[in-house]
């Protein structure tokens, strides 16, 4: 009768041993990728191995720049772990790196100025510094609580190359963002600004002050694009202010790319004095444009001065972002002017 008593005592001391003998599960980025100011437009290789992980655990990736942004996209938050233990993703750079192992139900913040500790789904994390130099400062802006990115690049559009200068965009005391075309010594420039994360399906909403001072060759744009993704052209919708459309007396066209297709444009005529606030919501399938009066898109007294909806080739959201460009479109010297335009908040709702 002592046999098995003391079998049960052998037993309960073994596993007492191998639950103290056991490591912790653990997770290494064995593939570090540089140190990089981050944007949406270039990706990056990142690769690691875990140890000790359960069926159904994933990675979540973070890159940082200014905060932590999870990667590679909001709408594709999770990386797989192979058979091997491996993982490997392609993400957006950024100073430092961060790899998590998550339990299957967890649920990542988009952007989070302090990582996620373990506990509460998160199992283990590793954080490493982005190999080589920092990067140089960038052109970052910082508008309406989002960070943004200053473009300096060569755009070529419809046989003319367009080239956006930082320096065409900043933001003022009040926090107004302000784009320009302008005459640099010979070279005319215009000023573009990109939202650095990706914001997925909701509401986008663009207070603009008065444009009358926009001139016929210039061209604001308030849209979506996708650098990577071209089998939905980009991803592109846009909001454009502009007189040099197919219809001269419409300077507000609603578009869905392409633009080519008769059904993808609606083109309306409103004011260019005082303030208009342009949106679009946006969900699967089916995208709202609406302009209204004054900076309250949802106000009760706000007067509608154009609106349509989309049903049809609507891109689906992943790795968009959102872009607010002033350009010119016309460089015949008659119509080169230098101009300016102020947008005074831009707002996104879920």
């Amino acid at each position: 009768m002592k046999f098995p008593f003391l079998l049960i005592i052998f037993i309960f001391l073994s596993a007492c041993y191998v639950s103290q003998s056991s490591p912790a599960p653990s997770i290494e980025i064995t593939k570090i990728p540089p140190q990089d100011e981050g944007g949406p437009d270039k990706m990056v290789d990142i690769e690691g191995t875990v140890s000790g992980s359960e069926p159904g655990q994933q990675i979540v990736l973070f890159a940082k720049s200014g905060t932590w942004w999870l990667q590679p996209f909001v709408k594709r938050p999770y990386t797989e772990i192979q058979i091997d233990s491996r993982w490997q993703n392609s993400i957006h750079g950024g100073t430092d790196y961060a790899a998590l192992l998550v339990e299957p139900n967890y649920r990542p913040p988009s952007r989070t100025d302090t990582l996620p500790e373990v506990g509460d789904g998160v199992v283990a994390v590793a954080i490493v510094k982005g190999t080589g130099e920092a990067p140089a400062p960038s052109d970052r802006i910082n508008f309406s609580g989002y960070q943004w990115l200053a473009r300096r690049q060569a755009v070529p559009r419809k046989g003319l190359t367009t080239v956006f200068d930082p320096a065409n965009a900043w933001t003022d005391e009040r926090g107004f963002l302000h784009l320009r075309i302008a005459n640099n010594s010979g070279q005319w420039t215009s000023g573009k600004i990109d939202l650095m994360p990706t914001l997925g399906y909701g509401t986008y909403i663009f207070t603009v002050r008065d444009i009358s001072g926009l001139e016929p060759a210039g061209v604001l744009t308030m849209s979506t694009w996708d650098v990577l993704e071209s089998g939905q052209n980009h991803r592109e919708m846009m909001m454009e202010v502009s007189r040099s459309g197919a219809e001269p007396n419409k300077n507000l066209n609603y578009i869905i790319q392409p633009y080519y297709q008769p059904t993808n444009v609606a083109q309306f005529d409103v004011p260019t004095s005082g303030v208009l606030t342009h949106s679009f919501h946006w969900r699967q399938g089916k995208v709202e444009f609406k302009t209204v009066r004054g900076g309250d898109s949802g106000g009760s007294g706000a007067k509608t001065l154009a609106e349509h909806t989309f049903t049809l080739g609507i891109p689906s959201s992943e790795g968009e972002k959102i872009c607010i460009a002033l350009f010119i479109t016309d460089y015949s010297p008659q119509a080169l002017r230098e101009m300016e335009v102020v947008i005074e908040k831009f707002e996104y709702l879920p």
